[in-house]
């Protein structure tokens, strides 16, 4: 049954993911994410899965792989620098058609970096960080919750569209703790008759591969992957209004900065500023329509893309209001956390 708990972030992530029918985790440590491996590797006695601690990032994202293509419910969660050393394996596997989660608890960069909260793996994780023509279906949970309804998201998601499924959080919700709502376990039944699970009387053998010879097939691959991103694009994008009855000056925001801007959207309130907040909570497929409806709102002054980073998401606001309307940025770098009121104080200071 449901059940409620307060626990950090990463380990409520692995619990998520205990509860959704996880059959298989190949991961590595790396601050700030490494209690998922601690907590799935101290829960495995009690439940029904493999854990595999890998000798690197590069052969965890491979037993992924392998493991998708054998039909099992996989996982594997990293970091920053890690996450960057999966995107070969990940282009694989989103041009192999597999269902599998991923999960990166981003921290600043570029380079090694800091440990402390990011979300400067925007690009990587919405333009498709890998070589080729392919996208990973992207969530922003803002906090301890939504990285619990979200694991439970991603699976279904990624079996639904045979493809990978990316939380994009940061190091502050995994480490933070809140009090949850676990939802029940399931009963995870796997049906997938294209996995490799061996030639049978019924059929041939399945084969699982991304390499396509000639050109001519593997355009009929891409074109076929198109298609299906199409088809997420018009039924998965996902985001969250505040305050945008009256509006004048929109923050958009995502994951962390989303619920800080609630907090700046409530001072300019107070202040007698009208202002709002638009949170994409799928950052791909991003939600360009809603961002472009209401750019075409004639009380709409401007646009405020409010990151953790030097601006990243901030373009695809700017593709989405088309012209409209001015797009604004307000950015901390290097695992800096900005407070509601050095936002309040910038955007007063230069735009009001």
């Amino acid at each position: 049954m449901a059940e409620t708990r307060f626990m950090k972030g990463n380990e409520a992530l692995g619990e998520a993911a205990i509860r959704a029918g996880l059959q298989g985790y190949f991961g590595y440590p790396i601050t700030p994410q490494s209690e998922v491996v601690e907590y799935l590797a101290l829960q495995e006695p009690n439940h029904n899965y493999v854990l595999i601690q890998a000798e690197s990032e590069l052969a965890a994202v491979n037993m992924v792989y392998g493991a998708a293509a054998a039909g099992a419910r996989v996982m594997t969660t990293t970091s920053s620098p890690g996450f960057s050393l999966m995107q070969e394996g990940i282009s694989y596997i989103a041009c192999s058609e597999l269902p599998c989660v991923f999960a990166n608890i981003v921290r600043g960069g570029p380079g090694l970096g800091t440990i402390q909260p990011s979300q400067s793996d925007y690009f990587q994780a919405t333009k498709g960080g890998g070589h080729g023509d392919y996208h990973l279906i992207v969530l922003g949970p803002n906090s301890v919750q939504e990285t619990v309804d979200h694991i439970y998201l991603a699976f279904e998601l990624a079996d639904k569209y045979r493809s990978p499924v990316m939380l994009l959080s940061d190091g502050a919700i995994g480490q933070m703790m809140e009090k949850v709502v676990l939802p029940d376990p399931i009963e995870y039944k796997p049906d997938k008759p294209w996995a490799t699970t061996g030639k049978t009387p019924d059929r041939e053998r399945n084969i699982i591969t991304s390499l396509f010879i000639q050109a001519e097939i593997m355009e009929q691959r891409n074109l076929k992957l198109q298609e299906k991103f199409k088809k997420i694009t018009e039924n998965e994008v996902r985001y969250e209004e505040y305050k945008l009855d009256d509006v004048e000056y929109i923050i958009v925001s995502f994951g962390l900065c989303s619920r800080i801007s609630k907090k700046v959207v409530d001072q300019a309130r107070e202040s007698g500023i009208k202002m709002g907040l638009f949170r994409p909570i799928t950052l791909w497929p991003f939600p360009t329509k809603p961002i472009e409806e209401l750019a075409s709102i004639n009380s709409v002054k401007c646009f405020i893309s409010v990151e953790m980073n030097a601006g990243q998401m901030v373009e695809d606001v700017k593709l989405s209001v088309n012209g409209k309307k001015p797009v604004y940025f307000y950015g901390r770098t290097g695992g800096i956390v900005p407070t509601p009121d050095e936002i309040i104080n910038h955007i007063k200071e230069n735009l009001l």
